[in-house]
């Protein structure tokens, strides 16, 4: 292994086309990953301040670079632990072991590490760190791992996921069958990305009978309710017969088509390429062997395939999505006779215009995989599965209606009584909520306090240790990133919460520009959280909260403060803060201790009447609220006086910020205002619905609902701030907004407890 941490760029031919993989070593954790000789790889510290080891193996003699020592088995165990094995259990022969630590604790973020190897080797990167207290600020933080392959193009298929049963090669532009037995996984691969994938599959006991029922598309988005079934609840895909074939367990794109038929003759002699190979006759000669009589037409599953339906109803197509190594994960629910193919679209954007290989994998039954959606919190970054929090084994046992929110499995509604119930119970007794998907990030540093007052709207120098405060974060033209709450913990110390995972890279960006010492760190994983919400809250936590003398009590706890103690003897932080419009308060903690703190909430909460409360209950007390939602009320072309959050935007604050100047401006001469409707009759209003005064079109409905405490429809709309006066009579369009109206009367919002006397009683 030739080493150089100091390399320049362009010591590496890093600019030649090369495949390149990305892969992330998760702080506290690490990854395994195996490197050809003369692949080059960069390690980089992408947050700052944190430590790194790369253990590396290999059959021939490893150059020892300043800082690196060989070690053995035993001393790689030592340094990895429970990853170790793993990492072991692959050895061949006789291999040599080699310890390099990576960075330092004063790591500047960005820092990087470069290497290239010398001989085929295995490799287990670790970012090793402690488990993170509530009320402290040292998360361990991603190591970010470029592999750039030593081959000029791609061709090689990712790392199994388990040991594999069949592993299928699909050459470009053609088809191949397979069988499968029920309960086996089906890994369908994009190798070089930006390659569709046709599947077909049937029921294999029916077709030995001589009845084709294949997976058909109509009947599954039928039985779905979904373009394309994903991991989760709605997952199966099924036959002309309503039976289920095969389910998604793993997606790594999320972005496919189930509409279309495979490619075929037709198009390519429409187009004036007759002859063109296409999936269609592939399908038919790879399934003949299983006796599948030959179509014209094949409908299909398009995986990777990126279509569309325009507004004008015609259906538009370009490069997909997917990229190197992305994949789709099912499991066959019964033994199934498939077929996948290569694309051989090389005539339009379909392929990216040039077709490449497809691989399958098929795993056996005894495997085990977790279900998720790739998430990236950069167009750049490595992939992430959706996670569970550590609140899981509890939600999980009273329900199995989760979505994905933002990378997170999150209990939509509980079985036991659903969304309306849990409502009534949020507003008469108390709840708990699992918001562990919110992300947080750690502010430190010398020039913490300069750097968030140049990056949020909030005139955080007022701000005491122990307070909290809501604010916006814009862009320079007064768009919102995000919004989100700004904790103080010290002189120098500050926690951001928030749902834009991209917030840390902006105020990352923001400190190197103005060369700021301070550190931005991510500790979403290390910082899991629950609320409590309700009038019954303060007497289920003074029951359970211990906080030492110098520290606020439950009782003593202010609207927008925090306070440190124990629950069931294990640290956390409580903040008086809530999502709700209710009396209420949020349990900050490590995820190691959340089924413990969990079950003394429910416990000490069981004679109030205490319930689980689940995402679709929330959006119906947050809107009665008043309370903004992304990609609702908000988005990058929206300011925070169009969201609705003017209050968080001070006309006093001196210093300048990201956006001040335009925000300034649109603050003298606003042309839209967020504005409560109160609608007419009990038909449903949605988010994206358009209001009408007359003819013309003045705004949109941002989030509505029917509200069970006050007996009526009421709506949040964006709209054109002259028609935003209390009192004016509107209309909401439904259909084309011509045919029917819906009547509307602006409002004072929040539509429920607008002086907010019961979040501060």
């Amino acid at each position: 292994m030739n080493v150089n941490a100091a390399a320049p760029k362009g010591s590496f031919d890093l600019d030649a086309p090369r495949r390149v993989q990305t892969l992330s070593a998760a702080g506290g954790g690490g990854v395994q990953f195996d490197l050809s000789a003369g692949d080059e790889a960069i390690i980089t510290n992408l947050e700052g301040g944190q430590a790194g080891e790369l253990l590396t193996a290999s059959g021939e003699p490893l150059r020892l670079t300043p800082g690196s020592a060989p070690t053995d088995e035993a001393g790689v165990r030592a340094v990895a632990g429970d990853l170790a094995a793993a990492f072991l259990a692959a050895r061949q022969g006789t291999e040599r072991f080699l310890a390099t630590p990576l960075f330092h604790a004063a790591a500047e973020p960005g820092e990087t590490f470069r290497f290239k190897a010398e001989a085929d080797m295995r490799c287990l990167l670790l970012a090793p760190g402690e488990p993170m207290a509530p009320d402290a600020q040292n998360p361990p933080t991603e190591l970010r791992l470029d592999i750039f392959s030593s081959r000029p193009t791609g061709g090689a298929a990712p790392p199994s996921l388990a040991p594999v049963k069949l592993d299928l090669r699909v050459d470009a532009a053609t088809a191949r069958a397979y069988r499968v037995s029920a309960g086996d996984y089906i890994q369908i691969i994009d190798v070089d990305g930006r390659q569709c994938s046709d599947l077909v599959a049937f029921d294999a006991r029916a077709l030995a009978e001589g009845r084709e029922l294949g997976v058909d598309p109509t009947v599954t988005r039928t039985l779905m309710g979904s373009a394309t079934p994903g991991p989760g609840l709605h997952a199966k895909y099924f036959d002309q017969d309503m039976n289920p074939l095969f389910e998604i367990v793993r997606d790594t794109v999320g972005r496919h088509d189930t509409f279309m038929l495979a490619c075929n003759a037709k198009y390519y002699d429409d187009m004036g390429y007759p002859g063109h190979a296409n999936c269609t006759d592939n399908f038919n000669a790879a399934l003949a062997p299983f006796g599948v009589a030959p179509r014209r037409g094949w409908p299909a599953i398009n995986f990777f395939y990126n279509t569309f339906v325009a507004e004008d109803n015609t259906i538009g197509l370009d490069e997909p999505w997917s990229r190197p190594g992305d994949y789709v994960l099912l499991r066959a629910l019964t033994d199934l006779v498939c077929a996948s193919s290569s694309c051989a679209d090389d005539i339009d954007p379909a392929n990216g215009w040039m077709p490449t290989d497809i691989h399958v994998r098929v795993y056996d039954a005894a495997a085990s995989f977790s279900k998720g959606i790739a998430h990236r919190m950069t167009a750049d970054a490595a992939p992430r599965l959706t996670r569970e929090s550590g609140f899981h084994s509890r939600t999980s046992a009273l329900t199995r209606s989760f979505a994905d929110y933002r990378g997170f499995w999150t209990p939509q509604c509980y079985a036991s009584e659903g969304p309306i119930a849990e409502y009534w119970a949020c507003r008469e007794r108390a709840v708990l909520i699992d918001l562990s998907a919110l992300r947080k990030f750690e502010i430190t540093g010398p020039d913490a306090e300069i750097l968030l007052q140049s990056a949020v709207t909030r005139n955080i120098r007022k701000l005491a240790v122990g307070q909290i405060v809501y604010t916006a974060i814009c862009h320079e033209h007064g768009g919102m990133l995000d919004d989100g709450t700004v904790f103080r913990l010290g002189d120098n110390n500050f926690r951001l919460v928030c749902g834009e995972d991209y917030c840390g890279v902006f105020l990352r960006e923001l400190a190197a520009r103005q060369g700021l010492r301070a550190f931005v760190r991510s500790s979403t994983d290390q910082l899991h959280n629950v609320a409590l919400q309700g009038p019954k809250s303060r007497d289920i936590l003074r029951e359970i909260l211990v906080t030492p003398p110098h520290r606020a009590s439950a009782d003593e706890l202010k609207w927008f403060r925090f306070t440190v103690g124990k629950i069931a003897g294990l640290p956390v932080l409580v903040s008086r803060t809530g999502y709700t419009g209710e009396l209420g308060y949020e349990i900050w903690l490590h995820p190691g201790s959340a089924v413990a703190v969990w079950d003394a909430l429910m416990a000490a909460g069981k004679p109030y009447g205490i319930a689980p409360f689940g995402f679709a209950a929330l959006d119906m007390v947050r809107i009665e609220a008043g309370l903004i939602f992304a990609h609702h009320e908000f988005c990058d072309e929206t300011d925070p006086f169009e969201a609705g959050i003017g209050f968080a935007v001070p006309a006093e604050k001196a210093d300048p910020y990201v956006g001040s100047e335009a925000l300034a401006r649109r603050r003298a001469s606003p042309i839209r205002r967020l504005a409560g409707l109160d609608v007419a009759g009990n038909e449903a209003v949605a988010h994206g619905d358009p209001v009408f005064a007359g003819r013309a079109q003045v705004g949109v409905v941002t989030s509505a609902m029917r509200s069970p405490v006050l007996g009526r429809t009421i709506a949040l709309a964006r709209l054109d701030a002259a028609c935003a006066s209390i009192g004016t009579d509107l209309e909401i369009g439904k259909l084309d907004g011509r045919q029917k109206r819906i009547a509307a009367t602006v409002a004072r919002f929040p539509h429920y407890d607008p002086e907010k006397a019961r979040v501060r009683a």
